[in-house]
């Protein structure tokens, strides 16, 4: 048996659909968080299957530019769930309003 490019489709959508009902579902920000990650890395695998499958590698240079700007989303995303945290001691949503000036 071939792997083929609906595998992968199929694989893609199940983790979007897994972090989608995490984010819908889940009250901590970290929690959320990872679940958009993963969403994210979904995205990413369906690029590179469409690029393998295509021969062309137009999908994982766009795939190497997710990466960098989730990289630097992780940096900015961490330190605002940090400073939630230190002003309420708490991660979660509805804490949110309390951030404003």
């Amino acid at each position: 048996m071939t792997v083929g490019l609906e595998h992968y489709l199929i694989v893609s959508a199940l983790l979007f659909a897994l972090g989608l009902l995490g984010v819908i579902t889940r009250r901590n920000l970290l929690v959320m968080y990872m679940s958009l990650e993963l969403m994210l890395n979904a995205a990413n695998l369906a690029l590179v299957a469409f690029s393998w499958f295509n021969d062309n590698l137009n999908g994982q240079v766009m795939v190497f530019f997710i990466i960098t700007v989730a990289a630097a989303e992780v940096a900015v995303g961490l330190a605002l769930i940090v400073a939630l945290y230190r002003k309420r001691q708490s991660a979660h949503v509805e804490d949110l309003t309390s951030m404003k000036l």
